[in-house]
């Protein structure tokens, strides 16, 4: 048998193998579809690196087989990718390994060699479709089945994964390159019918795919362009509602990828036609496309166009503001780069045009408040198509069935008609006379057709609610002559209502209505319910305030808060002889909710509330406090924020009154800075010493973002100058600890930073109460970090201090007070107990330890046997730590701790008891000399090897026995008429 013989015969037995384990697979077993993977991929291999002529015979029966397996049904992915792949190399088997002399081919592949011609003057002049090769195409016989390969690829341009897809449309440009043209242009035909309306995503992400291939390749010749291009504009924009999301992304993606492929395929002149559609399309998707990938993508493709065309309008320039990283950010997009291309003509109806077509109502919400808002930035670019075209097509749309489209349509008008009205500003002009009398009245009645219809109700009124209260805001700020008419009692009553019913609106919805709700008050007020300049329609003046002071004491926590903003929105001829009023209401809020424990929020904006009524009315020495803020009236404002500013409360959702803390705060500067500019005499020292006294506290806390904000506040109080906050204590010293370059450097959210200067005010006397305070939440908690850093700096303070008695003296007395005012308070003395371990540990009161009975151990450990009496498990823990440290001070201070800790062997929680035999031991290893060095070992062997958990009269015997080697009275057992003592 010849060679050639024996290489065929192996090809045929291994051919045979293949679709025998093709034929009796079944792909439904993961052990059959491991095997099916291979032979497919072998074979496809096969048929790649092959030679054609041995194996064309045997290509008819590998299809039939495949044919009958219905691959393209199968539920694995990888099997039906294979499949696509084998069939298409078996379509190039069937056709003859030969270039289409009929494809479109530009220049040269070589950027070298386009160059050389170039200089060479010599015109490379593109092969069209219209023009005959000088090689006459051989007249062959297109086999059968080479329909059948183009039937499965483009079956395979539908599939459901990408990777299937993929291959497949590179499959449609490999075969397609390899037939006559009329049979190419068929194909073409038929990769275009992916594009219908009632195709699915999938169907048009493979048709771009093929596409972009085709086009690659010289295949889709420019008499197709005129079909193809308005198929790919709409694919860039392509996208589909499905459940509470959309598809589509892939299918932008891809033709973004289209339109880059025809900036290398085709010359300037085959796409001069289609320059500003393909243009305006990707600029649109560049911009305003939800996906970031592409977004980045149609900047890439426009990119390629700009460089390869060099036709398209102002492409450098716009190429600069959206490029590749710029595009990454969506409000820089919208708000920014969309301003800056819709300057340039070409592109301006085109993208407005794209907003209210596509992305006014769109099912994501963000997506349509940035289209109303970038509709405000391009008003300017084309105000009278605004006016004229945008606003008509918008009015009925506001007022239309579809709520997406309804809420971006309000939305949109009201943010139209504001900018309209800043442009009229600039001409003397007022909305009225840019806008047709139709449009006015459908603005104005807008909120009755919505009133009649219902649509406040349910889940589309938490759309329809702060989307009307956006028109009413921008509608009074743009000055409508609708005063004394019907439409403000009703825009008055949606926004009261609003309020009522805060507390039936879904919790996600509530932040941004409230806020909705406040702007569109504060708006209309201003402009409709003066009755005179700087005075107050009486009557409305009496209904509104009195209404929402009545707000302020609802059962509902949203309506407090609701209300609350609501009074510190009003403009300040609406407060003016109500201020008395207002504010009892908001203290008397905020004192009975913080004695109550509840109503954190409705506290917070309280609070708020207090600061924007101060800063409306305004500060007038000896002014009426029903009008302004004022000598009678300061003190009271000031203690309700300083009293703030101690609101502790926690619920299941953490430190919430974290969240009223920093509200006083922020409105203790805005008062501050309102007082020291116009009436700096009114402010007290105390006032002032209070404020910063209560600050230096926070800045010294462990939690990180409230630490920052009022540390900056702080500095923002010490270093302003105009104007200067009088009376502010050890300014001089504060100063030097914080000099002005610390208001930008000092990052208070890095424990590392922040301690080591606020453990400085510890030297300072009128300081070091309220930080040594603050810094025991943070040297005593328990995140490592802030407890390190904070542990470090404090330990770094009192070591300057060990010679200084007198210092050292003052700080236990302010250690003592600390321990004193909070002993019931046990998110104070839990974390006071750790941190006085650690200073013990550290040998911080060592010049104490050797006087006897020193009064601050006396005071010291009076405290800590107040704190003993406590079930809580952490605190008991706490306190054995201190008294184990407690022993290092000599006479009948030591014998009382030992009493005490012998107690707690016997203490009823077995923990307790385990937890103070562990720690007598470490502290008489740590201070043998405590006790009698004979009895030394035997005490150390009992607290180690008995079982304290045991039951309590074996645990009471070890105890006793203890008790006698040290020379220490044994605890009695008290009766039960007295209160309760461990025993």
């Amino acid at each position: 048998m010849t060679r050639p013989d024996v290489k065929q015969k192996h090809l045929a037995d291994f051919l045979d193998w293949s679709l025998t384990t093709i034929s009796q697979t079944n792909d439904q077993l993961l052990r059959d579809i491991v095997v099916l993977d291979g032979a497919l991929q072998s074979l496809a291999k096969v048929f790649k690196h092959g030679k054609r002529d041995d194996l064309l015979q045997y290509a008819p029966t590998v299809l039939q087989c495949l044919e009958q397996k219905h691959l393209s049904e199968s539920s694995e992915a990888m099997l039906r990718k294979l499949g696509v792949k084998l069939i298409q190399r078996l379509g190039l088997n069937f056709l003859k390994p030969r270039l289409a002399t009929w494809r479109y081919q530009r220049g040269s592949r070589s950027l070298a060699a386009n160059l050389a011609m170039s200089q060479s003057t010599t015109a490379t002049s593109a092969v069209t479709s219209g023009l005959e090769s000088q090689e006459q195409e051989e007249d062959y016989d297109i086999p059968e089945e080479v329909e059948t390969v183009i039937e499965h690829l483009l079956v395979g341009l539908k599939d459901k994964e990408t990777i299937v897809r993929w291959s497949a449309a590179k499959g449609i440009g490999r075969v397609t390159g390899r037939l006559p043209k009329d049979l190419a242009d068929e194909v073409v035909g038929s990769v275009m019918d992916c594009f219908s309306f009632q195709e699915t995503d999938n169907a048009w992400h493979g048709g771009c795919l093929a596409l972009a291939e085709l086009g690659r390749r010289g295949l889709l010749l420019p008499s197709r362009l005129t079909d193809v291009v308005p198929l790919i504009i709409k694919s860039l924009t392509y996208e589909e509602k499905r459940g509470a999301c959309s598809v589509g992304s892939n299918v932008r993606d891809a033709a973004c990828y289209v339109c880059w492929s025809f900036a290398r395929a085709y010359e300037p002149k085959e796409l001069e036609p289609f320059v500003n559609q393909i243009a305006s399309a990707l600029l649109i998707t560049a911009v305003f496309d939800r996906n970031v990938n592409c977004r980045r993508a149609a900047s890439a493709a426009f990119q390629e166009n700009v460089g390869r065309q060099g036709t398209f309008p102002h492409g450098i320039d716009i190429l600069t503001a959206a490029d590749y990283y710029a595009v990454g950010n969506l409000s820089n997009c919208y708000l920014n780069i969309s301003v800056y291309i819709a300057s340039f003509p070409e592109y301006t109806k085109a993208m407005i045009d794209h907003l209210i077509s596509m992305k006014i109502n769109h099912w994501h919400s963000v997506i349509r408040e940035l289209a109303t808002k970038a509709l405000h930035n391009l008003t300017p670019q084309a105000p009278d198509y605004m006016a004229t075209t945008v606003l008509s097509q918008l009015l009925p749309m506001a007022v239309g069935i579809d709520l997406h489209g309804r809420h971006g349509a309000i939305l949109a008008c009201a943010e139209i008609t504001h900018a309209l009205y800043k442009l009229g500003l600039q001409t003397n002009r007022t909305v009225v006379d840019m806008i047709s009398s139709e449009c006015v009245d459908a603005l104005k009645n807008i909120h009755q057709m919505l009133h009649d219809r219902k649509q406040y109700r349910g889940f589309g009124g938490e759309l329809m609610r702060p989307a009307m209260c956006g028109l009413i805001e921008k509608l009074s700020l743009s000055k409508m002559p609708f005063k004394n008419e019907p439409v403000i009692a009703g825009w008055q009553w949606l926004i009261d209502d609003t309020i009522k019913t805060l507390h039936l609106i879904s919790s996600g919805a509530k932040d941004g209505i409230i806020a909705a709700v406040v702007s569109a008050l504060s708006a209309l007020c201003e402009e409709y319910y003066q009755a005179q300049a700087g005075q107050a329609d009486s009557q409305i003046q009496d209904v509104l305030v009195s209404q929402y002071i009545e707000g302020l004491q609802s059962p509902q926590m949203l309506i407090r808060s609701g209300s609350a903003l609501a009074l510190g929105c009003l403009p300040r001829f609406m407060i003016h002889s109500k201020l008395k009023q207002i504010f009892e209401g908001l203290q008397q809020m905020c004192t009975v909710s913080q004695k109550e424990g509840s109503f954190t929020e409705a506290r917070r904006d309280a609070v708020k509330a207090i600061a924007q009524v101060c800063t409306k009315a305004g500060v007038c020495a000896n002014g009426s406090p029903d009008s302004a803020l004022c000598s009678e009236n300061v003190a009271d404002v000031y203690g309700t924020l300083l009293q703030s500013m101690n609101d502790y409360t926690k619920d299941s959702r953490g430190d919430v009154g974290a969240w009223v803390r920093e509200a006083a705060a922020t409105s203790l500067m805005d008062v501050t800075v309102l007082v020291a500019s116009s009436a700096p005499e009114i402010l007290s020292p105390d006032l002032v010493k209070c404020m910063m006294c209560c600050l230096a506290q926070q800045a010294a806390e462990k939690i990180d973002r409230y630490r920052a904000h009022a540390g900056n506040i702080f500095l923002h109080l010490l270093h302003s100058t105009e104007p200067a906050v009088p009376h502010i204590p050890h300014r001089e010293e504060l100063l030097s600890i914080f000099p002005v370059e610390t208001t930008t450097s000092l990052n208070w959210n890095a424990p590392s930073e922040a301690f080591q200067h606020i453990t400085q005010l510890l030297r300072l006397p009128h300081y070091q109460y309220h930080t040594l305070l603050g810094l025991t939440v943070s040297v005593g908690g328990i995140t490592e970090s802030t407890v390190h850093f904070s542990s470090q700096s404090l330990f770094d303070y009192l070591k300057g201090i060990q010679n200084n008695c007198a210092a050292l003296l003052q700080f236990g007395d302010t250690l003592l007070s600390i321990f004193r005012d909070n002993l019931r308070n046990d998110r104070v003395v839990i974390p006071f107990l750790n941190m006085l371990n650690q200073m013990l540990a550290n040998s911080c009161f060592e010049i104490f330890t050797t006087q006897e009975n020193h009064q601050f151990c006396v005071d010291l450990l009076a405290l800590c046997k107040e704190s003993k009496k406590s079930k809580d498990i952490s605190k008991l823990r706490a306190c054995v730590a201190v008294f184990c440290g407690l022993i290092q001070f000599q006479g009948e201070v030591r014998k009382k701790v030992l009493s005490q800790l012998l107690m707690l062997l016997c203490h009823p929680f077995p923990m307790i008891r385990k937890t103070t035999a562990s720690q007598m031991y470490e502290m008489l290893l740590t201070y043998d000399d405590v006790i009698d060095p004979v009895v030394l070992d035997d005490v150390m062997t009992l607290l180690s090897d008995a079982n304290w958990e045991s039951d309590m009269e074996t645990v009471r015997a070890n105890r006793n026995q203890i008790c006698d080697w040290l020379g220490v009275p044994r605890p009695q057992i008290v009766g039960k008429q007295s209160a309760p003592q461990v025993s």
